[in-house]
């Protein structure tokens, strides 16, 4: 597999995904600072531009969710997804798309201000979205419970970005143990040490 990425970007998600799955990969930079010009190769597995990207023999992908998903189900032996006819799998699907479906929107309205009607934003509101997130990570010590898995690889790197980066969480104790439990990972320490070695 061959990620396209950039460090200080979402790219830290799929970094730590890969590195939680243990399968072999290589890393491609992208330069996306310089320009908006892309290396024409890049843009045949992500014809946005953006990072992460992922490249695996013909199976190629953006949207950092959907590469979550793609190395899960890849990584079998790292039971990082529970299978196709497990009950937890729903719940898994759940998290594992209300980081792209939710989060985000309700981050984008914290920092920009906007104010939405609850009842037609999709995630409803950035107070609704942190409630509910901290209702799920507070029992811990994983969104399935006692099992750790790409779900929270995808919400865990978001809220970590949206305490420490954005800071627009605040108050949140559920949440800040559970981004703390995300964070002792020796597979998230690895994604940030290339992160940090890439910038």
């Amino acid at each position: 597999m061959e990620l396209f990425w950039a460090p200080q970007t979402r790219s830290i998600t799929a970094l730590w995904m890969l590195e939680e799955a243990g399968l072999p990969y290589s890393r491609t930079l992208i330069d996306i600072r310089s320009g908006p010009e892309r290396p024409a190769d890049f843009l045949k597995v992500n014809p946005m531009g953006k990072v992460p990207a992922l490249r695996d023999g013909e199976a190629m992908m953006g949207e950092t969710t959907a590469i979550c998903a793609y190395v899960a189900d890849k990584a079998r032996s790292a039971e990082l997804a529970p299978t196709l006819d497990d009950p937890a799998r729903g719940r898994y699907l759940h998290w594992l798309y209300f980081r792209a479906g939710c989060m985000e929107a309700a981050f984008g309205e914290k920092l920009q201000g906007w104010t939405t009607d609850s009842t037609a934003a999709g995630w409803g509101s950035f107070d609704k979205t942190m409630d509910v997130v901290e209702s799920a990570v507070t029992p811990g010590p994983w969104l399935l419970g006692d099992r750790f898995s790409a779900a929270d690889v995808a919400m865990g790197s978001s809220l970590w970005y949206g305490l420490y980066l954005l800071k627009v969480i605040e108050g949140r104790p559920g949440i800040e143990a559970y981004v703390a439990r995300c964070t002792e990972r020796p597979a998230f320490q690895r994604a940030m040490a290339i992160n940090a070695a890439g910038a």
